[in-house]
């Protein structure tokens, strides 16, 4: 699984770190949340509609959303990029995730959210997404974890954003974009050089090059696929809406 070694900025409304990006106006309407790995991911994400919370793994993750969750939102979304694992997918394909699945553990998305999603997209794919708490980064194991679960695409953030959205009944849903095509590993200074931040750390990218040459052609092959995905992300951010076509109560 990997997202871009070496993102390009957005031309967007930047986000703050950790708790997100919000307007007074955009809390006091309790916002949806927007979970995010990248900085980019962050960027394109951003509204005065929505919070950005980015930048976070794992359990700090995890803390952050409970943290937060405990004042209440209007739902809270998974969005960014994932890594390939169904080998019909190129790099650029959307998804609306149905439901993701983390070990033999699934959290379904909100149908009516995930059904607003779908009319607003109506050429993504929509299935199963696996989360994972370590990278996936080889064809071997894009492999084994599609052939496991039968999911589309694999990423670090949707699972433990399900799971913090489910255990206080938050609606919960998914769109991301594959990156990394499931025929094709992942550097590992792709995943080396993401600071803890979200952002990338070019200089350890640059270091890693000087022991490891031989991942310049991965990491090239990376940068143009990260290219289409991020275009397709940012298309797909436009067409859902400022509040990624989250429902209105009476819609709902």
């Amino acid at each position: 699984m990997g997202a871009g070694a070496l993102p390009q900025p957005v031309a967007r409304r930047q986000p703050r770190r950790g708790l997100g990006a919000v307007s007074a106006v955009a809390t006091q309407q309790s916002p949806v949340l927007v979970v995010c790995g990248m900085d980019f991911e962050a960027r394109i994400a951003a509204s005065p509609e929505v919070e950005t919370l980015y930048g976070q793994r794992g359990v700090m993750l995890a803390r952050s959303l409970d943290i937060r969750l405990m004042q209440g939102c209007a739902g809270v979304i998974s969005f960014g990029v994932a890594g390939g694992l169904d080998p019909t997918l190129p790099p650029g394909a959307v998804i609306v995730a149905t439901a993701v699945r983390s070990g033999q553990t699934s959290y379904s998305t909100a149908p009516y959210w995930t059904a607003a999603l779908r009319r607003a997209l109506p050429h993504a794919e929509s299935g199963l997404l696996a989360g994972s708490d370590t990278p996936v980064l080889t064809v071997a194991d894009k492999t084994a974890l599609h052939d496991s679960h039968g999911a589309l695409a694999v990423d670090m953030e949707s699972h433990i954003a399900a799971r913090a959205a489910q255990a206080l009944g938050i609606p919960f849903a998914a769109l991301r974009v594959v990156i990394d095509p499931a025929d094709r590993a992942v550097p590992p200074l792709a995943f080396a050089g993401m600071a803890a931040d979200g952002s990338t750390d070019v200089g350890a990218v640059i270091r890693g090059l000087l022991t490891a040459p031989h991942q310049l052609g991965g990491l090239l092959r990376l940068g143009r696929d990260a290219s289409i995905a991020k275009k397709a992300l940012a298309g797909a951010r436009d067409a859902v809406g400022a509040g990624f076509a989250f429902p209105s109560p009476v819609a709902a």
